[in-house]
């Protein structure tokens, strides 16, 4: 406890292995008072999920895998559980989802565990631990336990940066993810697009047709963040189309293209030839192209 009454922040950033108790003797920070910790094996139809798991998906193949591993060799690295808030002599998982899912897998009837008393803020938070520092979370499960942190537990983004041991600028970019829609975080989810890709997008007036231009034509993060640097400067999407189908424009026109666009307010097209090439200033009426005649034919002043 603080001075003022208040309980101690435990900081988390101290390495999985000493979170799992690997390192006798380590707790949750310099400061982090010792934690009550017994080992046993524990019956694994006792032990449910943790119910703040940012991990939602697991590979059948790695889980059979580690299955066929801890059939010949056992598990070899306790699991660490705390009591069931919910229910007497039941166990909740804090790290080892994965290895309890594989021993069940592979027909164990119990699994060694740590035992510790936790409450639900290190519960969220050694689970995300746990995940990102073994990089085994996708980007938008990465970004929703980061979001859950912040909002449930009161965290700031500099707070858990140093937590996680991310910088603060991976955790805003990160749940700035969450900002997409339902049918682009699932073009996410499912590796269609890479998470640079969809923040490029973002920038974009309409993200989901940005992405789904991405993905149609393989852009690269870089595109993307050209292509919406021009729709976000007043460009149309089917003239961003038909210049990514024609292929007449690498990044850097694109780019320049955009540029121009905004200083001139006109729709600028820039075509390169095997020698020179075309740039075409599109208006659409009398006072647009004598609004250009001046901007052209004006001298600036000393």
């Amino acid at each position: 406890m603080s001075a003022d009454g208040k309980p101690k922040s435990k900081r988390l950033g101290k390495g999985l292995s000493a979170l799992l108790g690997e390192v006798e003797g380590v707790g949750y920070g310099d400061d982090a008072p010792a934690q009550e910790e017994n080992r046993n094996s524990i019956k694994i139809n006792e032990i449910r999920p943790n119910p703040a798991q940012p991990r939602r998906t697991f590979s059948d193949q790695e889980l059979a895998e580690l299955a066929n591993s801890i059939r010949a060799r056992g598990v070899l690295l306790p699991i660490l559980v705390r009591p069931d808030p919910d229910a007497v002599d039941r166990y909740q998982i804090i790290a080892g989802e994965r290895r309890w899912r594989a021993a069940k897998q592979a027909g164990l009837d119990r699994i060694p565990a740590i035992v510790r008393n936790s409450d639900d803020l290190e519960l969220l938070e050694i689970g995300i631990i746990e995940n990102v520092q073994r990089e085994d979370l996708n980007p938008l499960e990465e970004a929703e336990a980061y979001d859950a942190l912040i909002k449930r537990f009161g965290h700031t983004q500099d707070k858990l940066a140093d937590s996680v041991g991310k910088s603060r600028v991976h955790i805003s970019n990160t749940i700035r993810l969450l900002n997409l829609s339902e049918t682009s975080r699932e073009h996410l989810r499912n590796g269609r697009i890479s998470a640079g890709v969809a923040r490029a997008a973002l920038g974009a007036p309409d993200p989901d047709a940005l992405i789904n231009l991405a993905i149609a034509k393989k852009l690269t993060v870089r595109n993307v963040e050209s292509h919406a640097k021009r729709l976000k400067d007043g460009d149309t999407l089917d003239r961003v189309r038909s210049s990514v189908e024609s292929g007449s424009a690498d990044v850097d026109t694109v780019a320049l293209e955009a540029d121009l666009s905004r200083v001139l307010g006109l729709d600028v097209e820039i075509k390169h030839k095997t020698r020179g090439g075309d740039l075409r200033i599109k208006y659409r009426n009398l006072e647009q192209l004598d609004a250009l005649c001046r901007k052209l034919t004006s001298r600036s002043r000393p």
